[in-house]
């Protein structure tokens, strides 16, 4: 394995209950609660209820943040922070999904900084030198895994650039999972969600060293986990141990410790952002339409690891193939399992039109500099264009 230091400040209350036992105790330094949250969901489901009344039990301040959208924007972030500035608030609640969760950390950042935060930290790595407002989360939609890292994917809607930046010092200080909370997700968010699951491990996986370690070994576990327990999920959404497992799975695949040792790829994150920086297409079925498609492109860059991929993760037995014809079973099963479950494989399904500016897209595209081969801006383009049809 490469050299690595392993770091996540997080504290995770995992688990049925979890809001009722522990939100009390871990809030009791704050006086003014800034609660975030998206679009209005929490309060149709009793969520807002029973963590407002926990609050309001424990004497605290409410200022609402509401309104969060899918792929959070710059100009929600500068929202957010003017709002916990002018409310004084000590502690930021999150309560939703990655997108809330990605900006309440920009938010807890932008609070406290009196620069330009989207210069100095997500158009270019910065060094954060003040201490962001405390953050805390409660994760109702299972998928990023933001709960666990310090990441944050934000658009700026005025440049047309979804940029994604990762800082310890904006993890969570707490996370509380209740897998329950997730019930009412619709299901093609649910579907979406574990997806992305599935690419962040699948991002990691497909990354140099080839060589036996224990990352790619718990990859493998973790992907054969997420396609059984999204399938379960999927027969029956109120399967507690499905669904529980999937959040685990979320936060496994980002809480850094499958990238120890690894170079990591996030090239068709790359290219997702950057379609939904123009297109506010959904995240997770962005990366389904992609992924099958920029596999077939690398696949002979990383053959070893494809031919795993086959073997390990979708148990294709060898049979006389040669790797070559293994390792494009194995991506094929992966296009097969993306139809399964119902989600889009074309862009024409996310709303792609032949008039979207593709190339500009594709321009606008970072290239990752651990995948198997790095892509070019020409490469990208031809990859959209398959991935029209």
């Amino acid at each position: 394995m490469n050299n690595f230091i392993f770091q996540n400040a997080t504290r995770v209350y995992f688990g049925q209950g979890c809001v009722k036992e522990y939100l009390s105790c871990l809030t009791r330094n704050a006086n003014t609660v800034l609660l975030a949250y998206g679009g209005g969901s929490i309060r149709k489901n009793g969520v807002y209820d029973e963590v407002s009344g926990i609050l309001r039990s424990a004497g605290k301040q409410i200022v609402e943040f509401s309104g969060i959208m899918p792929n959070p924007t710059y100009a929600k972030v500068l929202e957010g922070a003017k709002l916990a500035r002018e409310s004084g608030a000590n502690l930021i609640l999150g309560v939703g999904g990655g997108s809330v969760m990605d900006c309440c950390k920009a938010v807890s950042l932008a609070a406290r900084y009196d620069g330009d935060v989207w210069n100095d930290f997500w158009v270019q790595p910065g060094v954060i030198n003040v201490e962001p407002l405390p953050l805390g989360v409660i994760v109702t939609v299972t998928g990023t895994g933001s709960e666990c890292n310090g990441g944050a994917v934000i658009t700026n809607e005025e440049k047309k650039l979804k940029m994604g930046r990762d800082y310890p010092q904006l993890n969570p200080r707490f996370a509380l999972l209740d897998p329950a909370y997730t019930y009412s997700v619709p299901a093609k968010q649910m579907v979406s969600g574990g997806f992305d699951i599935l690419s962040h491990i699948m991002e990691t996986y497909f990354s140099e060293p080839n060589e036996d370690n224990v990352s790619d070994d718990i990859m493998e576990a973790l992907m054969r986990s997420v396609i059984r327990n999204l399938r379960a999920a999927i027969r029956d959404p109120r399967d507690y141990t499905a669904r529980s497992n999937l959040m685990w799975d979320a936060t496994m695949a980002e809480n850094r410790v499958i990238k120890m040792g690894k170079k990591c790829d996030f090239e068709c994150h790359n290219m997702e952002h950057q379609l939904g920086a123009y297109t506010d297409c959904n995240h997770g079925c962005g990366l389904a339409v992609l992924h099958p498609v920029y596999y077939r492109h690398i696949y002979k860059d990383g053959l070893p690891k494809f031919v795993r991929f086959a073997e390990n993760v979708w148990e294709i037995p060898r049979r006389g193939r040669s790797d070559e014809e293994l390792a494009l079973a194995g991506i094929d099963a992966l296009a097969d399992f993306i139809r399964e479950i119902g989600l889009p494989t074309t862009l024409r399904e996310l709303g792609v039109t032949d008039q979207t500016p593709l190339k500009s897209i594709a321009d606008s595209c970072g290239i990752s500099a651990g995948s198997y081969r790095p892509m070019t801006h020409e490469e990208i383009l031809e990859i959209f264009n398959e991935c029209l049809a």
